[in-house]
């Protein structure tokens, strides 16, 4: 055989070891995440699970997990891509005093009383400072995570939590210049290097901000007029990553940079387009980020010094979520939310990662130091589901939060309209005209476009037979879900859902005609309108007044009608479609009204 001839061979069998490979890892994130999720422990813990397995200290189909963890970053940022989307710059604007203040107490209270810890934990002052930095910035991909999976991105409480993760990712410049400070080799050189890069930051910032909207709306115009569908796709993965990658050149995170793509976007005409085309990739991506966390976790220094390792988890969790609880309630969160959002921060992110390795290679920690330190932030990870699985079981324990938690209203709407053509619309007035929050969900762009005017609204593009895109809007939240489609069969497919795994929520729904309505009734939901009839009846109503029969004839004859209606349907909710033909026209009615 030749040398080309077999060169050619080992490299189709290191592609079929590769293919091998990436199936195996995700079949364990498809076994593992929908048991973790049946547990409640959350999809999150299912996939640190399934990459633990599947990593150099479990069954090994990985032995270089870094590199996983790279490429899988991506996830993060076409997660925090999609959230800017929804982040409109004046709504960003709002929030600067929650960015500002909020976050830059939180992470400067942490960071003190972390470090703190670190030098009570035995650490030398500077590497306990170097530790408690790590610690403090939130792991970005579990949070959000966690808030989409909670239908909670949208919520007042959400939009904190939000604001201070993007506090965090705007301070990984001075974290970074601060360690060059602290760095005993060429420190001056380090610092000087770091201050520009801050100034260079701002600048790129400040630009893009000013300029990126502009540039990458006539970039999408150019590529729609193109009609190549598959080239959109393209040009929305080119844009976010473009951005990242600019972002992380001059200093800061890939994350913040797909997160300001995104708000530059949120008022293009292409926005929903964007999320259609990127929703797939970012969730195969995120899921794959905490598979390499996962695989991360190095085995043989918990086994070492687990009793170290378990005390410095639970310290620096504790303290931190101490701190998050106390500065919430001075900032007057109620208890629950300052509760919640305690739990759902006191890990560590995946920034430590960097931070650790850039001390090591700084000589301000050596690689056992970074390796028991990256175990920490890892298992704090890992906890973060538990964590808040036992808060939601103490909260539902505990009678006097579960009472507390009855009566909070942290922004999230509670009246869910599913169609907002002409009838939604008309149904969302009263609503509107008494100023309550309304969550609109619809499959057409410029519908829900023109939902999004109205202050009150929250306006969701997406099928609202899609199970998943209805519980990361928060259906479980809602009082009363009105299903307003014009598709008979998408209304009793939504209805059937709600009702299925919600007992409480009241489900109204526009029927298409007497069949239709028979079928909504019989898959629960609490009320139900055809959509032609109420307007049937008052046209006749009126012309029977018009043709001299007089008002209240009229009005007694379609009053009778409706009863006889009412009748009919609970006979035919009992014996079927077939049954109450005799209470069609009842001449009773008519010898009554005459």
């Amino acid at each position: 055989m030749s040398a080309t001839a077999q060169a050619a061979a080992q490299h189709a069998a290191e592609g079929n070891s590769s293919m091998a490979l990436g199936v195996a890892v995700l079949a364990a994130g498809a076994i593992a995440v929908p048991i973790f999720r049946k547990l409640g422990l959350g999809s999150v813990l299912g996939y640190l699970a399934a990459g633990l397995a599947m990593g150099p200290f479990g069954l090994n189909f990985v032995d270089n997990p870094e590199e996983m963890l790279q490429s899988s970053e991506l996830g993060v940022v076409l997660f925090l891509f999609i959230v800017g989307l929804e982040m409109k710059p004046s709504k960003l604007w709002q929030l600067r005093a929650q960015i500002l203040g909020l976050g830059v107490l939180q992470v400067s209270l942490c960071t003190v009383f972390l470090t703190m810890v670190g030098v009570w934990l035995g650490f030398k002052p500077v590497i306990a400072l170097v530790a408690a930095l790590g610690f403090v910035l939130t792991s970005t991909a579990i949070v959000m995570q966690i808030l989409q999976e909670q239908g909670k991105l949208a919520s007042a409480s959400g939009e904190k939590i939000v604001s201070v993760l993007l506090l965090e990712d705007l301070a990984i410049v001075p974290i970074l210049a601060l360690v060059a400070l602290l760095s005993p080799a060429d420190s001056d050189g380090n610092l000087v290097s770091r201050l520009w890069a801050i100034g260079i930051s701002a600048v790129v910032v400040g630009g893009f901000m000013l300029f990126g909207g502009k540039i990458l709306n006539l970039f999408f115009r150019m590529v729609v007029l193109s009609g190549a569908r598959e080239v959109t796709t393209l040009a929305a993965l080119v844009a976010v990553l473009g951005a990242a990658a600019l972002l992380e050149n001059s200093g800061l995170s890939m994350a913040l940079g797909a997160f300001l793509a995104g708000v530059v976007l949120s008022n293009s005409n292409f926005r929903h387009q964007l999320e259609n085309d990127i929703t797939p990739f970012r969730d195969l991506l995120m899921g794959m980020f905490f598979i390499a966390v996962g695989m991360s976790l190095d085995v043989e220094v918990v086994a070492q010094k687990w009793q170290f390792l378990i005390l410095c988890v639970l310290s620096f969790m504790l303290v931190k979520s101490v701190v998050i609880y106390l500065l919430a309630r001075l900032l007057k969160s109620n208890r629950i939310e300052a509760l919640q959002r305690a739990t759902m921060m006191a890990q560590g992110g995946e920034f430590a990662f960097v931070l650790f390795t850039t001390a090591t290679t700084s000589n301000l920690m050596d690689a056992d130091t970074n390796a028991m330190l990256t175990a920490v932030v890892i298992l704090s990870m890992a906890l973060t589901p538990i964590s808040i699985f036992g808060l939601e079981r103490f909260l539902r324990w505990n009678k006097s939060l579960a009472a507390e938690a009855e009566t909070i209203d942290d922004g999230t709407p509670q009246i869910v309209i599913i169609g907002f053509g002409r009838f939604g619309h008309l149904v969302a007035q009263p609503f509107l005209a008494l100023n309550q929050r309304i969550l609109v969900i619809d499959r057409n762009d410029t519908i829900v476009d023109e939902a999004e005017k109205y202050p009150q609204i929250t306006a969701i593009k997406g099928n609202a037979t899609d199970s998943k895109m209805l519980e990361n809007a928060g259906i479980r939240y809602a009082r009363l879900v009105l299903v307003c489609t014009d598709d008979p069969s998408e209304t009793t497919r939504v209805v059937g859902y709600i009702r299925s795994r919600y007992k409480l929520i009241k489900v109204m729904a526009r029927a298409f005609d007497e069949d239709h309505g028979l079928l909504l009734a019989r898959a629960g939901v609490d009320h139900h309108v055809q959509e032609l009839y109420e307007s049937a009846l008052h046209f006749g109503e009126r012309a029977m007044h018009e043709f001299g029969l007089g008002a209240d004839k009229a009005e007694k004859f379609y009053e009778e009608l409706r009863k006889q209606d009412e009748h009919r349907l609970e006979v035919q909710l009992m014996s079927g479609i077939q049954s109450g033909g005799d209470l069609l026209l009842n001449p009773k009615a008519a010898t009554a009204a005459s």
